[in-house]
């Protein structure tokens, strides 16, 4: 039994590798978050067959506790349960070492299959000892009481993979220091929304970042950035990284979500300016979305005309502007 145990073990390792090589495939465009998961569900698979391992060993026990057992070893047979002690506990110790080294809960995984099978060969050590000494119920006791610790490893093997497929976040610890990472960007005021989730032996990060709400687009994604590269470059566990830009925490609210876009805005400010004569200085109009109001900035080019004249159309304009629906602050600026 033991011997088919170790045997049944290939079929799993053919199994890691076959998830090892694709799960570390690049992106493409059916899996844009790339083939983490495929070591995800191999590790599910794995648990799972710990856990019919386990269940195989206690029934198997139980019924040979109910009946008369009669065991009867040579040496041989004691020798080759060492040498497949040793020899598992080998492998599971070099395995493990590869799991960690790569962060893969796969490979871990299958390396707590091997330890297990080194704990059903020391039963089979237990159960010949046990009968060369006259005690051959030793080996069914030994074989029950390990299949619940076989069965509590494949457990937490299935229960955590699962976890993962349901994209629970990472563990506050890891949160709090891809948090710390980010709030340590210049140009970073706070951040909110912080979501992580588990792909393999990946990390992929979404966040709001809080910046100063008159920053330029192109600062402002400049400063998301240097956010997603510093967290790709420092947090060797992170692999991708989305990350949204905010001028104002919007957490619980988004009052300015009913304001309308540019189009509109403009025609209310040119309604509003129709009895100004600004068309040949007017050079840009900047909107800011605040607190569920349009603050505007509005930049005059002073040499488009007599400069004097320009500067007094700064008042009527900023009057004007202030009458526009939403409005509630107006800045007016000429260049000279």
């Amino acid at each position: 039994a033991d011997g088919i145990h170790s045997f049944s073990d290939l079929a799993t390792d053919f199994l890691v590798l076959f998830a090892a090589k694709h799960a570390h495939r690049e992106a493409d465009e059916e899996h844009p978050y790339g083939h983490g998961r495929i070591e995800t569900v191999a590790t599910v698979m794995l648990g799972v067959a710990l856990i019919i391992v386990a269940i195989g060993i206690s029934i198997d026990g139980y019924k040979r506790l109910q009946g008369d057992v009669v065991i009867q070893y040579g040496h041989w047979a004691l020798l080759a349960a060492l040498l497949s002690v040793l020899s598992k506990e080998w492998i599971y110790q070099y395995t493990v070492r590869v799991g960690r080294r790569l962060r893969s809960n796969m490979v871990i995984a299958n390396a707590w299959h091997s330890r297990t099978d080194a704990i059903s060969s020391i039963i089979v050590l237990l159960g010949i000892g046990g009968a060369m000494a006259g005690m051959p119920h030793l080996d069914s006791l030994a074989a029950i009481a390990v299949a619940l610790m076989i069965a509590k490893i494949g457990w937490d093997l299935l229960w955590k993979s699962l976890q993962e497929l349901i994209d629970t976040a990472l563990k506050p610890e890891q949160v709090e220091e891809i948090r710390q990472a980010i709030l340590d960007v210049d140009g970073v005021r706070a951040c909110h929304m912080l979501r992580t989730r588990a792909s393999g032996s990946d990390s992929l990060v979404d966040v709001h970042i809080l910046v100063d709400p008159l920053l330029s687009v192109s600062e402002g994604h400049q400063i998301g950035e240097h956010v997603r590269l510093r967290l790709i470059g420092e947090l060797e566990h992170v692999a991708d990284v989305t990350v949204h830009i905010d001028p104002e925490d919007d957490e619980t609210a988004s009052p300015s979500n009913e304001l309308p876009l540019r189009d509109e805005v403009m025609r209310r400010l040119h309604q509003a300016w129709s009895a100004l004569p600004m068309d040949d200085c007017l050079d840009k109009v900047v909107l800011h979305y605040l607190d569920g109001r349009m603050h505007v900035d509005v930049f005059l080019d002073g040499t488009r005309g007599d400069p004097g004249k320009v500067r007094s159309l700064v008042g009527p304009i900023r009057a004007a502007a202030m009458t526009a629906e939403d409005v509630s602050f107006v800045k007016v600026y000429v260049a000279e």
